[in-house]
């Protein structure tokens, strides 16, 4: 079974994640950050209030921790997987903040 070659379909087999220099994650991840940048921008005003203000200051720790991360790590599978969930945080942190904000201006 050793002597079979990896399939190179299986996501944990794709370059992204295997061969990858990391800057496409830098630069996916700082487009990412910068539009949920923008959008948690002009949530500010709205309830509950600084809700907004935290998600973006994470936002903005998480990208600086990928860069972080790109300069100060051996390239390799680990990085890789360090900036992907980097990312995925990102995109997380905006998403659960925007819909809590959302949520709370509906009025019933």
């Amino acid at each position: 079974m050793s002597n079979e070659t990896p399939d190179p379909t299986k996501v944990r087999n794709q370059p992204s994640l295997t061969t990858s220099t990391g800057r496409v994650w830098l630069i996916m991840g700082g487009l990412f950050a910068l539009i949920a940048a923008v959008v948690l921008f002009f949530l500010l005003p709205f309830s509950p209030h600084g809700l907004a203000a935290v998600a973006l200051a994470v936002v903005v720790l998480l990208y600086a921790a990928m860069v972080i991360t790109q300069l100060l790590t051996r390239r390799g599978r680990a990085r890789l997987g360090v900036l992907a969930v980097l990312m995925l945080s990102i995109a997380a942190v905006a998403l659960v903040s925007i819909l809590i904000i959302a949520a709370s201006q509906i009025s019933v």
